[in-house]
């Protein structure tokens, strides 16, 4: 099918967005096609009577229904906050009072997740209880209290009403977070002969540091609380730690993801340097990170992208014990796109808003299959590359979020969606 045709009914979908009688919530954010989105989302009854807005999290092929995975239930924390950060991020317009709607009660979904401790359950089960048992859905220091985190400072940042609605969650969390994360004794050990340290999140995963990192960044700016840029700056130090090679030496510059792996998904550690460069006035965090964006990018992009590796290090040269190509998820590529599109705002120099497009292109059919994993006409981003020859044509939460907001930080900095698609 021609793409022009596409993009069409792509506009079409879109304009029907803002009609009061579309199907679903009709969330309108710029040029991007919100209808999958729109599909996965529904208004539940939480156990505590509460009306919230959950995003349902496997959506399959080939007439998208949901299903459910039976040891974690069928929302969760991590693609609600997703969504809200996404959500967050839309440009006001004639749409917004549904868009900000929705957004209220994806965060009632959120703050009705967290524990006493602080932290926050991940999974809810179909009669609105909480998964608290299953290991990724207890109420721990993870990926889904950081993304809940980030979360709430995104909607706190909207307006006064927001701050206050979020405000003693959020620094229910902060509290708990400066006790549990900040340390005095900082030490650096080997794996494999690579040097990793042991004071990020689970000891020395710098993926989730770089999560915690944007969101304390938007706590910072809410509330000055200096103890989050000391926890910030303690978080880069051990990213830095985890850079692997440099501008002429395998890889590149990476900065690897836990122990010895580096892995494509969630691997936004460049994008937080980038920003807590900013923040900080630290130009060694940006200019570390423009190391990672300027050598292991390009290698990376050149290869056709990269499932995960495992490095072992000998005499000063780093090899693979271990390496996949596929699955590749649209994870792996939103944070490239980030990362990119932040060196663009910081240096203005035009490569990374080229370089930005390019990994973008991974959406559009610039992959290993050549085939498009987003679809402008339905919203839909497909679940991943499976091999050469084959894709996985479900469309869950998780893909459709993070290619919208890859799409929406491209349409931030000057891209016109609409055109990159028609091409």
């Amino acid at each position: 099918m021609p793409r022009n045709f596409l993009i069409f009914i792509s506009l079409l979908l879109f304009l029907a967005g803002c009609n009061e009688h579309a199907a679903g919530p009709g969330i309108s954010c710029g040029n991007l096609n919100m209808a999958h989105l729109d599909h996965l989302l529904a208004e539940v009854d939480l156990a505590n009577k509460t009306k919230a807005v959950i995003v349902n999290i496997y959506s399959e092929y080939p007439d998208y229904h949901y299903t459910i995975e039976p040891k974690e239930g069928f929302a969760c924390v991590d693609d609600v906050a997703r969504a809200a950060v996404l959500l967050a991020g839309c440009p006001d317009d004639s749409c917004s009072k549904s868009r900000l709607a929705i957004l209220d009660e994806m965060m009632d979904f959120i703050l009705y997740m967290q524990s006493d401790s602080g932290y926050f359950y991940n999974f809810i089960w179909h009669d609105g209880s909480i998964n608290k048992t299953y290991r990724t859905s207890q109420a721990v220091a993870d990926w889904w209290s950081w993304r809940a985190f980030w979360a709430m400072e995104e909607y706190g940042a909207l307006s006064a009403d927001n701050a206050l609605k979020i405000e003693n969650a959020s620094a229910k969390l902060a509290n708990k977070i400066f006790e549990d994360q900040t340390v005095i004794d900082k030490r650096v050990n080997e794996e494999e002969g690579v040097l990793i340290p042991d004071w990020l999140p689970g000891e020395t995963a710098s993926d989730q540091s770089g999560d915690l990192i944007l969101a304390l960044e938007k706590y910072y700016r809410r509330t000055n609380d200096s103890r989050a840029t000391d926890l910030i700056t303690q978080l880069a130090d051990g990213i830095l730690v985890m850079q692997a090679g440099d501008s002429l030496t395998f890889p590149y510059g990476a900065f690897l993801s836990w122990r010895n792996t580096w892995h494509a998904y969630g691997n936004i550690q460049a994008y937080a340097l980038l920003r807590a460069g900013v923040l900080l006035k630290n130009q060694n965090f940006i200019d570390k990170a423009l190391v990672e964006v300027d050598n292991f990018y390009p290698w990376l992009m050149k290869n056709g992208y990269l499932n995960y590796f495992v490095l072992k290090r000998t005499k000063g040269s780093y090899e693979t014990t271990e390496q996949q190509k596929f699955p590749q998820i649209a994870y792996g590529i939103r944070p490239v796109v980030f990362a990119c599109i932040e060196a663009y705002r910081i240096t203005g120099k035009e490569k990374y808003f080229n370089m930005a497009k390019q990994a973008s292109g991974w959406l559009e059919g610039e992959n290993a299959a050549g085939k498009m994993m987003w679809n402008p006409a339905t919203g839909r981003c497909y679940d991943g590359i499976i091999s050469n020859e084959k894709i996985n044509l479900n469309s869950g939460a998780e893909s459709t979020i993070e290619a919208l907001l890859a799409l929406q930080a491209l349409e931030k900095s000057g891209i016109d969606i609409k055109e990159l698609y028609g091409n």
